[in-house]
Parts: structure tokens; sequence; C-alpha cells
């Protein structure tokens, strides 16, 4: 069972993404799957959610997003341009008019001194339009970094300045 918090920011998005007759899309890395399953588990997402992608290895996302080999290689998963390349692709394999994506180091390893457990990134983008992308730095477990990026990116799309045309 979703906790209240989630459930309400879940409601919040569909309202939002329904008043503008907007459809969402998701690409996850990270928190694999979590923003998909905390959006359906909302009744009538499906007017509003079109699908998730879970993209964890690189593999996966050069597969099923497109993204760059060179892009992976130059910055690595945890980038914001990795993140930006995964919108991209998301928005290319989908309906959806708005796509997000996600991508961090959750812990308790894999934390570099350039990239240490708790960053995130995180991009934003609509169809005809621009990508906006941001890093934040959550503390916590595992699981505490996790649903902090799921909220993140739920509320950046109700809050980020997403680009308005190309």
């Amino acid at each position: 069972m979703m906790d209240r918090e989630l459930a309400a920011l879940s409601a919040e998005t569909g309202t939002w993404l329904g008043a503008r007759g907007m459809r969402l899309a998701s690409a996850e890395s990270c928190t694999g799957g979590w923003i998909a399953e905390v959006v359906t588990a909302t009744a009538g997402s499906s007017t509003w959610f079109d699908c998730g992608f879970v993209t964890y290895s690189n593999e996966a996302k050069q597969d099923l997003l497109g993204v760059r080999a060179a892009t992976l290689a130059d910055f690595g998963a945890v980038s914001e341009e990795t993140v930006r390349e995964m919108v991209a692709g998301t928005l290319a394999r989908s309906r959806a008019d708005l796509a997000l994506a996600v991508s961090g180091v959750a812990g308790p390893g894999g934390g570099t001194a350039a990239k240490p457990v708790g960053m995130v990134c995180f991009a934003w983008g609509r169809r005809e339009a621009g990508i906006s992308s941001e890093t934040r730095h959550f503390s916590g477990d595992r699981e505490a970094v996790r649903r902090q990026a799921v909220i993140r990116a739920l509320r950046g799309i109700m809050t980020y300045d997403l680009p308005v045309g190309r």
C-alpha cells in the first residue's frame, strides 16, 4: 500500500496533467519503476499516464531509449546529459506529451567523490519543446534516496520551468 504523501502527490500530478490535456511517460533508473507504480496506483491514471521505461543498465538505456554510448562514456549514467537523452528517447518512443527521467546513486555503495551516494539527476521535457534538467543530493538510506527522487520527479512536473518552445 502506498503512503498518503505519495498517493496525494500522484493525484495532484494527475489533476495537473488532466487540466492541461497532457499525458506523462517516465524513464527510470535508480527509482526502478517506483514512479510508474505511484502514478498507476491512482484510479483513472490511464487518462494521463502513457508508459514507463525502467532502464537500469546502460545497455537498456541505449537499446530502449536511444541514449548514445558516447554520452554514457563521457558523462556516465548519473549525469544531466544522460537523463536529458532519456527524456528525448522516452518522448520519441511513447505517445506522451511530457516525459521525465531519473538516474542516480541510491547507495549504499556505488558512490564516488564526484558522484556520491544520494546524487540524483532529473530531466523533464515536453514534446515540441525543450528539456530541463537538474541534479539534487539527498540524504538517507537507499529507500530514502529513492523515495525523495520519486517525490522530486513528480513535483518537478508541476513546478519546474519547462520550456515552452524549442
